[in-house]
């Protein structure tokens, strides 16, 4: 078959590109592995479908970190304001939760993607799900890039096309279709990939005692699975800078995942990749000073036990006392000092992320050096990538999901005025 432009995935990149396409009057085919459009789009809304986050646009661009740079224009041209106009065109409104982060007023996915896929098939966008990308035929036809092949229930299937946006995702959930199983191809095809890693993501803990892979089987069976809250982590990374942030997190089999890990994912797989480990200092009891805490466990306690006293006197229990246990000798327990200041710095050592699969989002990918301000292949005129395949980074809160569309539009941009130059 043959099309102006050929999109080949069907996330939120793929689907705005979509969707700005059409609007100017372009044939537009969409391609997906899947039996339906925004299934990992669908998924991460289903504990509240976080759209953006209001703080101000100059810190919201520096959570892209090293890439801000490139990130940032796109940014200005279609950041949290426009996302949360676009929602509105969609019929659907939005409120700013207590930590700045931006939800639809019914905190679902469904609707939003519901009302988007309704205006596209409006826009005359053409669907084609089941059909994977198995990358370019040798041949192209006159006027075309070359040739996509695609595997579709009825076999394979070539499709020429002016133009094509790639928008594939990462490498996480794959069983949602991003598997990064692209990398090869665009290498093949001389394009500069930087290998998928990990991203907002869990960590198992280093071994916690001489017979212990990872947590005490003690702590597993009576805590994975419940919140540590409210408690502040500190960590310094491979640059000697130490930040801190409260928040909560969760207890896992072999270590610990949630959304304060996340808030520091990044750095702490950079250290782990360059000295085997990385250690984060948790204070559990962030609304005590330091002198109150050493006051308290100076105290004497008579009869009673240490975890009754820390409980009366600090409010200090449960799984919070049972990480004092884990992770401290009986000796650093019963020394005063050692123990005020291992509440307020309890070392926790971590060995390993979780595996890519099991992360949020992934880094690396098609790196920005090899692509022209319009996001289209230096090496492959006409070929344009959008999202998650972008080698970017960002911490949950609402980047993710504006950082794909604001790329998903650039690409959309750089694919119209690539059909109109070649016109």
């Amino acid at each position: 078959m043959s099309t102006q432009v050929a999109i080949v995935g069907g996330g939120p990149a793929g689907l705005m590109a979509a969707e700005l396409l059409s609007q100017s009057g372009i044939q537009v085919d969409l391609f997906d592995t899947k039996p339906s459009v925004g299934r990992k789009f669908l998924l991460a809304g289903r504990g509240g479908l976080n759209l953006t986050h209001s703080e101000p646009l100059p810190r919201f661009q520096a959570r892209f970190a090293e890439r801000s740079e490139w990130l940032s224009p796109l940014l200005e041209a279609f950041g949290p304001d426009a996302l949360r106009a676009w929602a509105q065109g969609l019929g659907i409104e939005t409120f700013v939760g207590s930590s700045g982060r931006v939800f639809p007023t019914d905190l679902k996915a469904a609707p939003l993607l519901r009302a988007w896929l309704h205006r596209l098939r409006q826009q005359g966008v053409r669907f084609h799900m089941r059909h994977r990308w198995l990358g370019w035929a040798d041949a192209a036809a006159e006027g075309h890039s070359p040739a996509l092949r695609m595997a579709t229930p009825d076999g394979e299937r070539l499709v020429h096309a002016r133009a094509t946006v790639l928008a594939l995702g990462g490498g996480s959930w794959s069983r949602l279709g991003s598997d990064g199983a692209w990398l090869p191809w665009l290498q093949a095809k001389g394009v500069d990939v930087a290998p998928l890693r990990a991203a907002n993501c869990g960590f198992d803990v280093a071994a916690t005692g001489p017979d212990r892979a990872h947590w005490s089987e003690h702590l597993r069976s009576r805590f994975a699975g419940q919140p540590v809250k409210p408690v502040s982590l500190s960590f310094t990374d491979l640059q000697g800078h130490t930040r801190q942030q409260q928040g909560e997190f969760v207890l896992t089999d072999t270590g610990v995942e949630g959304s304060l890990i996340y808030a520091f994912s990044a750095a702490i797989r950079d250290r782990i990749a360059a000295e085997g480990s990385a250690t984060v200092h948790l204070n559990l009891l962030p609304s005590h000073s330091a002198e109150t805490v050493l006051t308290e466990t100076r105290r004497a306690r008579g009869p009673r036990s240490l975890s009754t006293h820390l409980k009366s006197r600090l409010g200090l229990q449960g799984l919070k006392m049972a990480l004092l246990h884990e992770l401290l000798t009986p000796e650093q327990l019963n020394d005063p000092h050692g123990l005020a200041l291992a509440l307020q710095a309890l070392p926790i050592t971590l060995s390993a992320a979780r595996p890519m699969d099991e992360a949020i989002s992934t880094a690396g990918g098609v790196r920005f050096e090899a692509l022209d301000p319009h996001l289209m292949l230096r090496a492959l005129p006409g070929v344009f990538c959008a999202g998650e395949m972008l080698d970017w980074e960002a911490p949950t809160g609402g980047y993710l999901l504006t950082a794909s569309l604001a790329t998903g539009r650039q690409a959309a941009l750089g694919a119209l005025g690539h059909l109109n130059r070649s016109t």
